[in-house]
């Protein structure tokens, strides 16, 4: 098959599932890995698709990536930030923990930890951590998105407010140049930033790949996290903003 209509066929099948790995094209096109990250790479510089470590996918401002192929995109790169993260979680300390699969790498992450105290509204989250008899963990009232198991809507955000935490542990969808935090989900965005208002310290756990993807919903500033976790340099404008306000940037 000639290249072009390899890559053709390629990006047909990404625009329908939202995301694709590497093995997966190998597999259905019959050829060797090398081929379809050549093919990826030549996608991503014709800003026809996003590269990720072990495949591709499309983005989009209006609707977010399927979940399960969040679960498995950069999947590496969550684990070494979500690592990095739980070392300044202290035993018996206070956290929420919001929606997103990076979030729920994190939890996994916590299960080291000893008499936690989480508040979350993702569901994915509190099954998590329930595993472990020393945590309480409390689920967040409201309505349940049957596509990730996250908890949202005005009455999630009136429970967030009833407390007060020693951390925020928060995911993001997307982070522009100018460090807007970026979201699909209005009601969603809306518990975050009581997720925020209510934490000592905030936690932004993001890979590389977030910087620059848009979406739609305005969350908030990255100047209004505490600590930054990811595994890339992040562009020179963030750094910059990250330095002015005393963010502590974390590269994993």
């Amino acid at each position: 098959m000639a290249q072009a209509r390899r890559k053709d066929l390629i990006l047909e099948l990404i625009q329908e599932t939202g995301f694709a790995t590497t093995d997966e094209l190998v597999e259905r096109f019959k050829v060797t890995p090398q081929t379809i990250r050549r093919d990826l790479n030549d996608l991503a510089q014709e800003k026809k698709v996003r590269r990720h470590h072990g495949g591709a996918g499309i983005d989009s401002s209006t609707v977010n990536t399927a979940y399960q192929a969040r679960k498995i995109m950069d999947l590496e790169a969550k684990e070494r930030i979500a690592q990095a993260l739980v070392e300044m979680i202290p035993d018996g300390s206070s956290m929420f923990i919001n929606i997103g699969t990076t979030t729920e790498t994190i939890a996994r992450a916590l299960l080291g930890k000893r008499n936690l105290q989480v508040v979350t509204n993702n569901l994915h989250v509190a099954s998590i951590l329930s595993a472990k008899e020393d945590f309480h963990v409390i689920i967040a009232g409201g309505e349940v998105r049957h596509r990730d198991g996250g908890i949202v809507g005005e009455a999630t955000r009136d429970f967030i407010n009833q407390f007060k935490m020693d951390f925020g542990i928060i995911g993001i969808s997307g982070i522009h140049e100018d460090g807007s935090l970026l979201d699909f989900d209005y009601r969603e965005v809306r518990v975050a930033q009581s997720i925020i208002a209510n934490s000592a310290q905030v936690l932004l756990a993001a890979d590389h790949t977030k910087f620059g993807r848009n979406a739609m919903v305005r969350l908030g500033s990255i100047t209004q996290a505490h600590h930054v976790f990811t595994d890339q340099q992040p562009p020179a404008p963030i750094k910059r903003l990250l330095s002015e306000n005393n963010v502590d940037l974390h590269i994993v």
